[in-house]
């Protein structure tokens, strides 16, 4: 399956998603803050990026923009985690180089079927 980079500050959720996704089959990478998922980002070239919009040391929107500038044509799917679902909110997103964006709370079951359509789109 893929391997997937989970960023998210709140560490119940980390853990409900990196659950969710393992037992789909996928490897999953978790990172705790901004500046930890662009390092293992980087380092591991996961095939999809979750990131959490609110997130210490680097916020999701300038952890998107860092990955995009810095791997250029390797760039991963990435979709944004954000409990802010307002129109400008999503545009936010995709301004910021997002290829989706999901609003929490969300169902598990919803981000299965998003995470599969992503990797689906990306060849994976």
């Amino acid at each position: 399956m893929a391997r997937i980079l989970v960023a998210d500050d709140e560490p119940d959720l980390l853990r409900l998603v990196t659950i969710r996704l393992g037992r789909d089959g996928h490897e999953v990478i978790p990172a705790r803050d901004g500046g930890e998922a662009l390092r293992l980002t980087l380092e591991q070239l996961p095939d999809l990026v979750l990131l959490d919009v609110t997130m210490p040391v680097m916020d999701g929107h300038q952890v998107c923009q860092a990955i995009r500038a810095q791997l250029g044509a390797a760039v991963p799917k990435i979709v944004m985690l954000s409990a802010r679902g307002q129109e400008s909110d999503v545009r936010g997103g995709w301004e910021s180089g997002a290829d989706g964006y999901i609003v929490k709370p969300f169902r598990p079951s919803a981000l299965a079927a998003e995470v599969a359509r992503m990797l689906a789109d990306a060849g994976g």
